[in-house]
């Protein structure tokens, strides 16, 4: 017998199950899924749904809360503070990188953030009053062209994604038009329908009902990716039309930076498993928006990328926060 040989082999068994309790496999608990805005907004439309079919193939609860404020910022700083172990998740859209150029907040948009998983896609609509006397892009540049700065585009309000959009856009195509900042994209649709505003670059939910019934005349597609309702006539994207440009809206998840490599592969494996839900891509249509699965470094290049561009729009259109 050799009593001393056995002590080693007893003390590894004994650590085994320990370390297992240690590690269990994600998730083992709730997950708070942070919406850094107020309810009902297309945030919103793209996390609840998601949330529901996370919770029923995982089997545990995926808890959907709204911290909004600050364009965003207030939100994704508690996510940012939070610990990096997959239990609390953030679904944010184009607008991140913009806040996180424009209003310099306590965290940064790469360093403070893992970027999981990509969510979905929708292009913007280059839209006009029907009165304006424009049929296409290239009749919106040649307008803009004969009168610059005397031809108005309404956005959401100043330095938000449709401001940055629309002055992409000006740049792109060698114009220059009058920005008029509302507070909310209602408003200003209202005033496009109206005739007070001639141009504006928005998504399809924000102007459904008036492209559906004609009140607005939609011209051209910021990306590829569909979304008009069917009453609408298809319509060319700003590059099929002659002008190097492109951008569309996305949705995205987010974690706290450090996510265990494990852990961040089995949320990114979960999502896109998730995306391929029928009644989700249903859902999604509604905001003119479509799932977009794509690999795990895919996600973190289009944000990059974003911030980048932005960053450059806003110096040469002197966008800043207001």
């Amino acid at each position: 017998m050799r009593p001393i040989a056995r002590r080693p082999l007893l003390a590894g068994l004994l650590a085994a199950p320990s370390f297992a309790r240690a590690q269990p496999t994600w998730p083992s608990r709730p997950v708070r899924v942070v919406v850094p805005f107020p309810p009902g907004g297309s945030n919103d439309v793209v996390a609840r749904p998601l949330a529901d079919r996370l919770q029923a193939r995982l089997g545990q609860p995926f808890v959907v809360e709204n911290r909004g404020g600050a364009g965003g910022a207030i939100g994704a700083g508690q996510v940012a503070q939070a610990p990096a172990d997959g239990y609390t998740l953030m679904v944010t859209s184009s607008s991140f990188p913009t806040s996180a150029i424009l209003q310099k907040p306590g965290w940064d948009a790469e360093a403070s953030f893992d970027a999981v998983a990509l969510l979905a896609r929708a292009p913007f609509f280059i839209m006009v009053n029907p009165e304006v006397p424009v049929r296409d892009v290239k009749e919106l540049v040649a307008l803009a062209k004969a009168k610059p700065g005397g031809l108005d585009y309404a956005t959401s309000g100043a330095g938000g994604i449709n401001h940055f959009i629309s002055e992409y856009f000006c740049q792109r195509a060698g114009i220059r038009m009058n920005h008029v900042p509302y507070r909310g994209t209602a408003p200003a649709v209202t005033d496009l329908v109206a005739g007070t505003i001639p141009v504006m670059i928005t998504t399809v939910a924000s102007a459904n009902a008036a492209i559906r019934d004609g009140r607005v005349r939609v011209i051209a597609a910021t990306a590829p990716g569909g979304g008009l309702p069917p009453e609408a006539p298809p319509v060319p994207t700003v590059r099929e039309a002659g002008i190097d440009y492109e951008a569309a809206i996305w949705w995205g998840l987010l974690a706290p930076r450090g996510l265990p490599a494990d852990t961040r592969a089995a949320i990114h494996a979960a999502v896109n498993a998730a995306l391929g839900d029928a009644n989700l891509a249903r859902i999604y249509a509604a905001e003119g928006a479509t799932p977009s699965p794509v690999g795990p470094e895919e996600f973190p290049a289009i944000l990059h990328a974003d911030l980048a561009r932005w960053r450059e729009v806003a110096r040469i259109a002197e966008i800043r926060a207001e």
